[in-house]
């Protein structure tokens, strides 16, 4: 009969084997600018205004949300409300979110 080795304890730190589905997609976001424009336009395609809050919160994590909440002159924890499910931020806050992860609003026809 095989022996079976359990590691001990204490000896180094054991690696996580998955990932989060959401710690990928920060990471990607925070390596590959063009992929948060691509992820931002996607999530304009939704018809709820929720959606594309969320991806754009995501983003702003991606970049650091202390980061871009002080160039975009906001308050951090305005910033989390604001781009919360439930949140109803200003176009001007909007803006500035935008402008302090180095992206800009566009308008297309349909």
């Amino acid at each position: 009969m095989a022996r079976v080795h359990k590691p001990a304890k204490g000896r180094g730190s054991v690696k996580a084997l998955t990932v989060s589905h959401r710690e990928r997609l920060i990471e990607e976001l925070r390596t590959d600018p063009e992929l948060a424009t691509e992820y931002l336009n996607a999530a304009a395609e939704d018809d709820d205004p929720r959606v594309y809050l969320a991806a754009l919160r995501t983003v702003a994590e991606a970049q650091g949300m202390a980061k871009v909440a002080k160039a975009a002159g906001v308050p951090r924890e305005s910033l989390y409300r604001a781009l919360s499910t439930g949140g109803n931020p200003r176009f001007s806050t909007l803006y500035a979110v935008l402008k302090a992860a180095g992206l800009k609003m566009a308008v297309q026809r349909l």
